[in-house]
């Protein structure tokens, strides 16, 4: 019997990283976790190991920084058992685009896509040279939707998305599978850390629900995955819509209504 490909997740001490932690062990598979609180990670390793019976490697990472980043990426590049990487870390904040610092929005977009585009960078190359293996990339439905207030945050979604739809393009030919995983808002100590009160929201999804959903898409090799959309053929829909506009782009042609009248 072979054994289980080596499962990397990162922001793995809590919320959806632990969760995906305990369902890939589940599953049979041995374990990198990766965050910054190492007594976290230690806990949840040796709870997870003598549940399931796998082996978990904790790596404490500041992903932030860029040795720490740097080590992360090495890890990828080099263990050959490594097969799936989850692109979980990120972070929120709360406060309109101009109430946020500089600093504070570079810290984010640091976290949730310079680290996630690295490490996705650090292992594409060798999986599809293997010609198999898989990343999941945690994205979020503000990537669609401006109008929810979170600007920063939602841009980085966005661009979550993107890359995993055009990683997807490159890398399923070559045995690779991409999926982006887009939740609503989730029970997880994002919101807490962000300063927002989760308690203020409505209609909020457990963790768990969100990740074994998202691990159903998983299996089927869905390229996009929105646990919280009911309908579908709405994303269907946005993709048709999409598609339809490419094919309306001219490159050479100015449209009518942006020339001048004579």
């Amino acid at each position: 019997m072979s054994i289980p490909t080596t499962v990397l997740i990162t922001g793995a001490s809590t919320g959806i990283g632990a969760t995906y932690a305990e369902r890939f062990a589940q599953r049979g598979h041995n374990l990198i976790l990766v965050a910054r609180d190492k007594n976290r990670l230690d806990a949840l390793a040796e709870g997870l190991r003598e549940k399931h019976n796998v082996a978990i490697d904790v790596l404490q990472a500041d992903l932030t920084q860029s040795s720490d980043l740097a080590t992360v990426e090495t890890r990828l590049r080099d263990d050959a058992s490594i097969g799936i990487l989850v692109n979980n870390a990120g972070a929120a904040q709360s406060g309109s685009f101009i109430e946020q610092s500089t600093d504070s929005v570079a810290h984010l977009v640091t976290l949730n896509t310079t680290a996630l585009v690295r490490l996705a960078s650090a292992i594409a190359p060798r999986l599809a040279q293997a010609g198999d293996g898989a990343i999941i990339n945690i994205g979020s439905v503000v990537g669609l939707a401006p109008e929810f207030g979170m600007t920063v945050y939602g841009a980085t979604k966005a661009f979550v998305l993107f890359l995993s739809q055009g990683m997807s393009l490159e890398l399923t030919p070559k045995g690779v599978y991409v999926q982006a995983v887009l939740p609503a808002a989730t029970r997880t100590e994002i919101w807490e850390r962000a300063g927002i009160d989760i308690n203020t929201l409505a209609d909020v999804m457990e963790v768990g629900d969100l990740v074994d959903a998202a691990l159903v898409g998983f299996d089927r090799r869905e390229p996009v995955t929105i646990p919280p959309l009911q309908d579908a053929a709405c994303w269907d829909a946005l993709q048709a819509a999409r598609q339809g506009l490419l094919s309306q782009i001219r490159q050479s042609d100015v449209a009518e209504r942006y020339k001048a009248k004579t």
